[in-house]
């Protein structure tokens, strides 16, 4: 396992090794930060709303774009789409939302786009023990602070990788990212940069750290 995990603001990240993965691309201009600069051999969107669905500028002839709760394998990239809800009403204030497992040169990813509700057992068993586990905690439109620690505490990834924040420039009005952090222990915070190389090695076991990003 050697991979390069980027962020690209917002709930978008890049996971490249033998291929290349983009979740959630946002258009940049629409929430106020600059634009994903990156081609994608796969492309997830979780739903279909503007700061998440934008697969135009980051995909190429070849790409694969995913917005539906499938099962396959596209450029050698293992992916299971797992339906859930983007609030706590089963879907009837802001719709559904798929969270996205993803498995790539023997390492395990979970994105959990905008997750707006704490899942059930049966959720729970199919992504828990994942390696990354990428979780919005801005609260507002998604789940906040403590509903996506306590998520972390159930999937027990190697590395949670906090998202859909207010940071420098967002236009969104959620909450900031120390609301998060106060919620966890200090010697497990890792600041990593904007991007990040990494093998198996690299990461915790047992145990998990918090992989903070910047841009």
């Amino acid at each position: 396992m050697h991979l390069r995990l980027r962020w690209h603001g917002h709930a978008c990240f890049e996971v490249e090794g033998s291929a290349r993965v983009v979740t959630d691309p946002h258009d940049g201009k629409s929430i106020g930060i600059a634009p994903p600069k990156v081609k994608g051999d796969v492309v997830l969107v979780s739903h279909g709303h503007f700061d998440h669905n934008c697969p135009g500028p980051v995909s190429s002839p070849d790409s694969v774009v995913i917005s539906k709760p499938v099962m396959t394998v596209e450029h050698g990239v293992r992916i299971e789409g797992i339906e859930s809800f983007h609030d706590e009403a089963q879907g009837r204030k802001r719709g559904s939302n798929i969270i996205f497992r993803f498995e790539m040169d023997g390492a395990t990813f979970c994105h959990m786009g905008d997750l707006g509700h704490p899942l059930d057992e049966a959720s729970i068993d199919r992504i828990s023990g994942v390696d990354f586990l990428f979780v919005p905690v801005g609260d507002v439109f998604t789940i906040g602070p403590e509903t996506a620690r306590a998520l972390i505490d159930q999937v027990r990834p190697r590395v949670a990788v906090p998202m859909h924040y207010r940071s420098d420039g967002l236009s969104l009005s959620i909450k900031p990212l120390k609301n998060f952090l106060d919620l966890c222990p200090k010697d497990s915070v890792v600041n990593v940069g904007n991007e990040v190389d990494f093998s198996d090695d690299d990461l915790p076991d047992p145990g998990t750290e918090f992989w903070i990003f910047s841009r």
